[in-house]
């Protein structure tokens, strides 16, 4: 079994990323004024609350490798969605050439969670 310590480092470790992806959720809300930051069919603030709402409702297994594993799959899979609604809709081409970048990463990040889950017979949390 896993030691207190261990659980304690794993469930601060995902309160630490649930804060973050809430306080940035705000943030962004806060800075535009509006409920949405909808724009030519991108509403990032509803990829972030889905985001979030999959990740809060993932029930944790006690094992902190597959609860990372599972939770960052979950938040690379979000920011893959933003970057891909950027190429959509974006014009700034620094930030477009930063959305490829995320996506390419990510997308390679994605690949190693889901090998590692399915090494422990655990398939990924899918959209």
């Amino acid at each position: 079994m896993f030691s207190s310590r261990k659980k304690n480092a794993a469930t601060g470790l995902l309160l630490s990323m649930l804060l973050a992806a809430t306080f940035l959720q705000s943030a962004g809300a806060q800075s535009h004024n509006h409920d949405s930051m909808s724009h030519g069919g991108m509403d990032m603030k509803a990829m972030m609350n889905g985001m979030n709402d999959q990740m809060a409702s993932m029930p944790m297994s006690g094992d902190p490798d597959v609860d990372f594993a599972r939770m960052m799959r979950i938040h690379h899979v979000g920011a893959v969605d933003m970057a891909k609604a950027q190429l959509r809709d974006g014009k700034n081409p620094q930030m477009r050439k930063m959305a490829q970048d995320i996506i390419e990463a990510q997308n390679k990040e994605i690949a190693i969670f889901d090998k590692f889950l399915a090494s422990k017979g655990i398939a990924p949390v899918k959209k």
